[in-house]
């Protein structure tokens, strides 16, 4: 046995939830609901550390890195789970954010536990997949798993940025990685499930990362997802109204010059906002290296130019 896992809060006993198996569904899911609201106080006591990761992540994104997740069971289909939404919603390549879950992507569907005790298949999936100007974000529950902590100590050696996210104080896992983010989100309410609170705080603090650091990307305009990939109709009703919102055209019109546009949101408002045609907009966004605020500035700065 690990006497030091079992000293972490998250595999400790939650004392309001030692008779659970006795209550009713409403009372155990009014239990859940408690617990659950403490989830974002404890994300937001760590925001300092957040911020200071996301700033990091941006860097290398800006100079041509990538961004990696790494993780194991729950926690590792969490960051494929984030880094699959990317591509879709902000408009990236697939290859921009990335997701490596211990065992493969078998282990998605299928629970392969002992997949996360394997410090070297970390280590190897690490030199396999990251290069120096990455940027790895390991995350890990516990705060030590095997697995994790060797892929953030070998994208330590290879000159990567590495952050760790753990939901304990002082682990393995927060001593190597360069910026540690400690998400102290207490016992669970069935003990060690950590997909529970632990999980949630995980999530929303993927949310964050990808989310703060695409709109610092300029995938976003005001908080209009203007980088949309119109793949179905919902997606493609959405590229619609979002040009509405921005532009404040009819409906005709949205759906007129959306089409123009190939479906492509940015292209269609610039055409609007500033009466060009497609071969114009598409300039400004090559200009500007898809940063939506800087084509417009592109933009702006070309007709200040001619009046």
């Amino acid at each position: 046995m690990d006497n030091q896992l079992s000293k972490r809060t998250t595999e400790q006993r939650n004392e309001k939830s030692r008779n659970l198996d006795l209550l009713s569904v409403k009372d155990i899911i009014s239990l859940m609901n408690d617990e659950d609201q403490t989830v974002a106080l404890s994300v937001r006591n760590a925001i300092p550390q957040i911020e200071q990761a996301i700033e990091r992540i941006v860097v290398q994104l800006k100079e041509g890195g990538r961004l990696f997740y790494i993780g194991a069971g729950t926690s590792g289909r969490l960051g494929v789970l984030d880094a699959s939404e990317c591509p879709p919603t902000f408009g990236v390549e697939k290859s921009l954010v990335n997701g490596i879950i211990a065992g493969g992507p078998d282990a998605l569907t299928n629970a392969i536990e002992n997949a996360e005790d394997d410090e070297s298949a970390g280590s190897a999936d690490a030199q396999q997949n990251i290069k120096t100007g990455d940027a790895l974000v390991g995350i890990a529950a516990s705060g030590h798993t095997p697995y994790v902590i060797g892929a953030v100590r070998a994208a330590n050696t290879i000159g990567a940025v590495t952050i760790g996210i753990s939901c304990n104080i002082d682990t393995p896992l927060s001593a190597a990685a360069r910026y540690p983010i400690e998400i102290a989100v207490g016992p669970e309410v069935v003990t060690g499930s950590t997909r529970l609170k632990a999980g949630t705080a995980q999530k929303m603090v993927l949310n964050m990362i990808t989310t703060a650091s695409m709109i610092r990307l300029g995938k976003v305009y005001g908080n209009l997802m203007v980088n949309v990939q119109a793949t179905n109709q919902k997606l493609r009703d959405r590229a619609v109204r979002t040009i509405m919102e921005a532009t404040g055209a009819d409906f005709q019109i949205a759906t007129t010059t959306s089409d123009l546009a190939g479906g492509d949101v940015r292209a269609a408002v610039l055409m609007i906002k500033y009466q060009i045609g497609l071969d114009e907009a598409l300039a400004a966004l090559l200009s500007s290296s898809g940063h939506f605020g800087k084509a417009i500035d592109w933009l702006e700065n070309k007709i200040n130019k001619v009046d």
